[in-house]
């Protein structure tokens, strides 16, 4: 009995450590290793510049994939042609497949946009399919239809393509949150850390994937994914990454975006964007091959891979873990180390709990959001495991 309990020990310390280190390293420990090679690689090589060319920009189209946005579209189009770029070089399509609003004669009243509508709904990738047949221009920019775009957004992608080895070109998006103080005020913290990460990503060598809200690639590039795509934007960026392409980020283009309505509605689409990261994880699985793609692999698997598989469940893991070995007095610091965690899914739940009853304390969303965003991981793995999710889009509520 004795053996069976030491083996039982030393397995669950083995299962402690390693799942620890799995977190910090996924959640911390990447953007410290990628701070320090960025500045190694500065030394050596200096920062990435790319001379802008404002005098020869390249021909482009806006596309603007809208599903029911009669509320919003007036804006997105009045933001769309404040946009500065030469005049005669920018083209606008906007494709308003499965709207049954107002949204398609809301856009009709407008000669200098092409539109492009189909009754029927079949999802937004297949919209930005049909688009793509139209676009004649050497870069093509994609935009969601509840976005804002800072005025010089085109002008700043564009600059970025006198560089051969750039193949596409990542926005940022930012959150506004009309009441910081209140549950998504972690949406808005996660973004800024991701945009920390995305710039030392794009400098090392390639940011890991775009988002849907602003992004472009040039236009030779486009390869159609599969209907069933739940992250397009992030397969067609990554699948030009995998060309051998750097995917650079842009932070002075950006994409302003209303935070979600409340924390349920943010759940909803984090579980989606779950379910599209292990689906992505699973189709794009040739870029973690390390021999293939050196710094991809290691950049993709350790910005995305960990954080949308093994990392979320590590939590758990570490947690019943670290409950068994204070069980068995393996030392203090198993002790402190429940402490701690005990004190921060405290945190989570009092967030939880102030968020129902609208308390605003943002001290206590950090980790409620943290926790929000992990555990969609593990519904969003199961969902697309149960084939339960569709492609075809599914509209979040947003702050006004």
């Amino acid at each position: 009995m004795p053996c069976l309990q030491i083996r039982n020990t030393f397995l669950m310390i083995s299962i402690f450590w390693s799942c620890l280190i799995i977190i910090l390293y996924t959640y911390v420990g990447y953007g410290i290793l990628l701070y320090l090679l960025v500045k190694f690689r500065r030394l050596i090589k200096g920062r990435r510049l790319i001379p802008p060319d404002l005098n020869d920009l390249p021909s482009m189209t806006l596309i603007v994939a809208a599903y029911n946005e009669e509320a919003i579209i007036e804006k997105k189009i009045q933001n769309t042609f404040s946009l500065a770029y030469p005049a005669g070089k920018c083209f606008y399509i906007f494709v308003t497949d499965g709207s049954d609003d107002n949204t398609a004669s809301i856009i009709s009243r407008y000669p200098q946009i092409k539109l492009m509508h189909d009754p029927r709904r079949s999802g937004k990738i297949n919209a930005v399919h049909r688009a793509m047949q139209e676009v004649n221009t050497s870069i093509v920019v994609f935009t969601d239809a509840n976005t804002i775009l800072n005025k010089e957004a085109l002008i700043n992608i564009a600059r970025n393509y006198s560089d051969v080895q750039v193949g596409a070109v990542a926005g940022e998006k930012r959150v506004a949150i009309a009441d910081s103080s209140d549950a998504t005020a972690g949406e808005g913290f996660y973004w800024k850390y991701e945009s920390f990460l995305k710039k030392l990503d794009s400098e090392l060598y390639s940011v890991m994937g775009a988002a849907g809200e602003l992004f472009s690639i040039r236009t030779k590039l486009y390869q159609p994914v599969n209907p069933t795509a739940i992250l397009d934007d992030f397969l067609i960026s990554m699948m030009i990454a995998g060309k051998n392409y750097r995917v650079v980020y842009e932070p002075a283009a950006y994409a302003l975006e209303a935070g979600s309505a409340n924390i349920k509605e943010e759940l909803k689409r984090k579980i989606r964007i779950a379910a599209g990261g292990i689906q992505s994880v699973i189709w794009l699985r040739k870029l973690l091959n390390p021999l293939a793609y050196p710094t991809l692999s290691f950049q993709y698997i350790s910005h995305r891979v960990l954080r949308w598989t093994i990392a979320p469940f590590c939590l758990v893991a570490l947690f019943l873990a670290n409950i068994f070995l204070v069980f068995q007095k393996a030392g203090t610091i198993y002790d402190v180390l429940l402490v701690a965690q005990i004190v921060f899914y405290t945190a989570a739940i009092i967030g939880w709990q102030f968020e129902k009853k609208e308390i605003k304390i943002k001290t206590f969303f950090i980790p409620f959001y943290f926790c929000v965003m992990n555990y969609a991981v593990i519904r969003g793995i199961g969902r697309y495991y149960a084939k339960s999710q569709s492609a075809s889009w599914e509209k979040a509520e947003r702050k006004i």
